[in-house]
Protein backbone atom coordinates (compact mmCIF):
# COMPACT_ATOMS: atom_id res chain seq x y z
CA UNK A 1 0.00 0.00 0.00
CA UNK A 2 2.83 2.39 0.82
CA UNK A 3 4.44 1.70 -2.56
CA UNK A 4 1.19 2.39 -4.36
CA UNK A 5 0.70 5.63 -2.39
CA UNK A 6 4.24 6.79 -3.22
CA UNK A 7 3.75 5.99 -6.92
CA UNK A 8 0.48 7.95 -6.91
CA UNK A 9 2.15 10.97 -5.28
CA UNK A 10 4.98 10.83 -7.84
CA UNK A 11 2.49 10.67 -10.71
CA UNK A 12 0.52 13.61 -9.29
CA UNK A 13 3.72 15.62 -8.89
CA UNK A 14 4.71 14.87 -12.48
CA UNK A 15 1.26 15.93 -13.71
CA UNK A 16 1.50 19.21 -11.81
CA UNK A 17 4.90 19.93 -13.37
CA UNK A 18 3.56 19.19 -16.85
CA UNK A 19 0.56 21.45 -16.23
CA UNK A 20 2.85 24.27 -15.14
CA UNK A 21 4.92 23.85 -18.28
CA UNK A 22 1.85 23.83 -20.52
CA UNK A 23 0.38 26.89 -18.82
CA UNK A 24 3.56 28.77 -19.60
CA UNK A 25 6.37 29.27 -17.18
CA UNK A 26 8.14 32.60 -17.56
CA UNK A 27 11.49 30.80 -17.48
CA UNK A 28 10.57 28.44 -20.27
CA UNK A 29 9.11 31.32 -22.27
CA UNK A 30 12.33 33.26 -21.86
CA UNK A 31 14.33 30.22 -22.95
CA UNK A 32 12.16 29.79 -26.06
CA UNK A 33 12.49 33.47 -26.89
CA UNK A 34 16.26 33.29 -26.44
CA UNK A 35 16.50 30.45 -28.96
CA UNK A 36 14.44 32.33 -31.57
CA UNK A 37 15.41 35.60 -33.21
CA UNK A 38 13.39 37.98 -35.32
CA UNK A 39 16.02 37.90 -38.08
CA UNK A 40 15.68 34.11 -38.39
CA UNK A 41 12.01 34.21 -39.34
CA UNK A 42 11.34 32.42 -42.63
CA UNK A 43 10.65 35.03 -45.34
CA UNK A 44 13.01 37.74 -44.08
CA UNK A 45 16.30 36.39 -45.45
CA UNK A 46 14.75 35.35 -48.76
CA UNK A 47 12.90 38.66 -49.12
CA UNK A 48 16.06 40.67 -48.46
CA UNK A 49 18.06 38.63 -50.98
CA UNK A 50 15.29 38.90 -53.55
CA UNK A 51 15.04 42.66 -53.05
CA UNK A 52 18.80 43.16 -53.43
CA UNK A 53 19.11 40.87 -56.45
CA UNK A 54 15.95 42.16 -58.14
CA UNK A 55 17.06 45.77 -57.75
CA UNK A 56 20.51 44.95 -59.15
CA UNK A 57 19.06 43.12 -62.14
CA UNK A 58 16.56 45.90 -62.88
CA UNK A 59 19.16 48.69 -62.61
CA UNK A 60 21.60 46.76 -64.78
CA UNK A 61 18.86 46.13 -67.34
CA UNK A 62 18.02 49.83 -67.58
CA UNK A 63 21.73 50.63 -67.96
CA UNK A 64 21.94 48.15 -70.82
CA UNK A 65 18.89 49.74 -72.45
CA UNK A 66 20.65 53.11 -72.27
CA UNK A 67 23.69 51.85 -74.19
CA UNK A 68 21.76 51.32 -77.41
CA UNK A 69 18.15 52.00 -78.33
CA UNK A 70 18.03 48.98 -80.65
CA UNK A 71 18.50 46.37 -77.92
CA UNK A 72 15.51 44.07 -77.54
CA UNK A 73 13.54 43.70 -74.34
CA UNK A 74 14.78 40.15 -73.92
CA UNK A 75 18.37 41.43 -73.99
CA UNK A 76 17.72 43.94 -71.19
CA UNK A 77 16.06 41.79 -68.49
CA UNK A 78 14.90 44.57 -66.18
CA UNK A 79 11.52 42.80 -66.25
CA UNK A 80 13.01 39.86 -64.37
CA UNK A 81 14.36 42.21 -61.69
CA UNK A 82 10.99 43.93 -61.30
CA UNK A 83 9.25 40.57 -60.84
CA UNK A 84 11.76 39.51 -58.17
CA UNK A 85 11.31 42.85 -56.37
CA UNK A 86 7.53 42.31 -56.30
CA UNK A 87 8.11 38.83 -54.86
CA UNK A 88 10.26 40.33 -52.10
CA UNK A 89 7.55 42.87 -51.21
CA UNK A 90 5.02 40.05 -50.83
CA UNK A 91 7.54 38.29 -48.58
CA UNK A 92 7.76 41.39 -46.35
CA UNK A 93 3.95 41.47 -46.17
CA UNK A 94 3.92 37.82 -45.12
CA UNK A 95 6.53 38.60 -42.48
CA UNK A 96 4.25 41.24 -40.93
CA UNK A 97 1.29 38.84 -40.65
CA UNK A 98 1.17 37.05 -37.31
CA UNK A 99 1.65 33.31 -37.71
CA UNK A 100 -1.23 31.02 -36.82
CA UNK A 101 -1.00 27.23 -36.99
CA UNK A 102 -3.19 25.36 -39.43
CA UNK A 103 -3.50 28.51 -41.58
CA UNK A 104 -6.73 29.48 -39.88
CA UNK A 105 -6.88 32.95 -41.43
CA UNK A 106 -7.73 33.50 -45.08
CA UNK A 107 -5.27 36.40 -45.31
CA UNK A 108 -2.34 34.25 -44.19
CA UNK A 109 -3.19 31.48 -46.66
CA UNK A 110 -3.67 33.97 -49.53
CA UNK A 111 -0.36 35.75 -48.89
CA UNK A 112 1.56 32.48 -48.58
CA UNK A 113 0.03 31.15 -51.79
CA UNK A 114 0.76 34.43 -53.59
CA UNK A 115 4.37 34.38 -52.39
CA UNK A 116 4.80 30.78 -53.53
CA UNK A 117 3.32 31.41 -56.99
CA UNK A 118 5.26 34.65 -57.52
CA UNK A 119 8.47 32.93 -56.45
CA UNK A 120 7.80 30.29 -59.10
CA UNK A 121 7.15 33.02 -61.69
CA UNK A 122 10.35 34.80 -60.61
CA UNK A 123 12.26 31.53 -60.99
CA UNK A 124 11.01 31.10 -64.57
CA UNK A 125 11.73 34.76 -65.43
CA UNK A 126 15.29 34.56 -64.08
CA UNK A 127 15.98 31.32 -65.96
CA UNK A 128 14.73 32.93 -69.18
CA UNK A 129 16.90 35.99 -68.54
CA UNK A 130 19.96 33.74 -68.07
CA UNK A 131 19.18 31.89 -71.32
CA UNK A 132 18.74 35.10 -73.34
CA UNK A 133 21.89 36.67 -71.88
CA UNK A 134 23.95 33.54 -72.54
CA UNK A 135 22.70 33.34 -76.14
CA UNK A 136 23.50 37.00 -76.78
CA UNK A 137 26.92 36.66 -75.15
CA UNK A 138 27.82 33.67 -77.32
CA UNK A 139 26.79 35.59 -80.41
CA UNK A 140 28.87 38.62 -79.45
CA UNK A 141 31.99 36.49 -79.07
CA UNK A 142 31.68 35.64 -82.79
CA UNK A 143 30.76 39.13 -84.04
CA UNK A 144 32.79 41.19 -86.50
CA UNK A 145 31.72 44.80 -85.99
CA UNK A 146 32.19 48.03 -87.95
CA UNK A 147 31.08 51.58 -87.10
CA UNK A 148 28.84 53.02 -89.85
CA UNK A 149 26.96 56.34 -89.46
CA UNK A 150 26.96 56.39 -85.63
CA UNK A 151 25.78 52.81 -85.46
CA UNK A 152 27.62 49.59 -84.81
CA UNK A 153 26.90 46.90 -87.40
CA UNK A 154 27.96 43.37 -86.53
CA UNK A 155 27.95 40.13 -88.52
CA UNK A 156 28.46 36.53 -87.54
CA UNK A 157 30.04 35.58 -90.86
CA UNK A 158 31.51 38.34 -92.98
CA UNK A 159 32.07 35.96 -95.93
CA UNK A 160 28.34 35.31 -96.24
CA UNK A 161 26.64 38.22 -98.06
CA UNK A 162 23.21 36.99 -96.97
CA UNK A 163 24.20 36.64 -93.34
CA UNK A 164 22.23 38.45 -90.67
CA UNK A 165 23.48 41.89 -89.65
CA UNK A 166 23.00 43.09 -86.07
CA UNK A 167 22.74 46.86 -85.79
CA UNK A 168 23.30 48.73 -82.50
CA UNK A 169 22.06 52.29 -82.78
CA UNK A 170 23.57 55.28 -80.94
CA UNK A 171 27.00 53.65 -80.73
CA UNK A 172 29.92 55.67 -82.00
CA UNK A 173 32.58 53.18 -80.84
CA UNK A 174 32.03 49.47 -81.49
CA UNK A 175 34.93 48.42 -79.27
CA UNK A 176 33.57 50.08 -76.12
CA UNK A 177 30.01 48.93 -76.89
CA UNK A 178 30.94 45.27 -77.29
CA UNK A 179 33.15 45.29 -74.19
CA UNK A 180 30.44 46.93 -72.04
CA UNK A 181 27.74 44.64 -73.36
CA UNK A 182 29.88 41.56 -72.70
CA UNK A 183 30.44 42.70 -69.12
CA UNK A 184 26.78 43.51 -68.56
CA UNK A 185 25.66 40.20 -70.04
CA UNK A 186 28.02 38.27 -67.76
CA UNK A 187 26.72 40.18 -64.74
CA UNK A 188 23.14 39.51 -65.81
CA UNK A 189 23.83 35.79 -66.08
CA UNK A 190 25.39 35.65 -62.61
CA UNK A 191 22.77 37.82 -60.87
CA UNK A 192 19.80 36.12 -62.51
CA UNK A 193 21.22 32.68 -61.73
CA UNK A 194 21.58 33.58 -58.05
CA UNK A 195 18.08 35.11 -58.02
CA UNK A 196 16.69 31.93 -59.60
CA UNK A 197 18.35 29.81 -56.90
CA UNK A 198 16.92 32.06 -54.17
CA UNK A 199 13.40 31.81 -55.62
CA UNK A 200 13.79 28.03 -55.95
CA UNK A 201 14.93 27.79 -52.32
CA UNK A 202 11.95 29.87 -51.18
CA UNK A 203 9.55 27.59 -53.07
CA UNK A 204 11.22 24.49 -51.64
CA UNK A 205 11.08 25.76 -48.05
CA UNK A 206 7.42 26.70 -48.35
CA UNK A 207 6.55 23.36 -49.96
CA UNK A 208 8.45 21.43 -47.30
CA UNK A 209 6.87 23.40 -44.46
CA UNK A 210 3.40 22.87 -45.91
CA UNK A 211 3.50 19.20 -46.86
CA UNK A 212 6.43 17.54 -45.07
CA UNK A 213 6.86 19.16 -41.68
CA UNK A 214 3.43 20.21 -40.48
CA UNK A 215 1.25 17.33 -41.59
CA UNK A 216 3.82 14.65 -40.87
CA UNK A 217 4.07 15.98 -37.33
CA UNK A 218 0.32 15.93 -36.90
CA UNK A 219 0.14 12.36 -38.09
CA UNK A 220 2.96 10.98 -35.97
CA UNK A 221 2.59 12.91 -32.72
CA UNK A 222 -0.56 10.97 -31.65
CA UNK A 223 1.25 7.69 -32.35
CA UNK A 224 4.14 8.64 -30.09
CA UNK A 225 1.72 9.74 -27.40
CA UNK A 226 -0.18 6.45 -27.49
CA UNK A 227 3.06 4.49 -27.41
CA UNK A 228 4.10 6.43 -24.28
CA UNK A 229 0.77 5.72 -22.65
CA UNK A 230 1.07 1.99 -23.43
CA UNK A 231 4.55 1.90 -21.90
CA UNK A 232 3.24 3.56 -18.72
CA UNK A 233 0.40 1.05 -18.46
Amino acid sequence: EKSTDSSKTQESAMKKKQQKKTKGDPKTGQEEESHTCWGCRFPLLFALLQLALGTSVAVLGFLMAGISSSLLVRDTPYWAGIIVCVVSLVGFVMLCISYQPDEKTCVQFTVKLTYFLLSAVGLVACVLAVAFAAHHYLQMTKFTCDTILESCQCKLDTADPLGRTFIYQDAADCGSLTSMLNLYLLLQMVLNLIAALVCLSACFVMWKHRYQVFYVGVRFYPLTATEGQQQKV
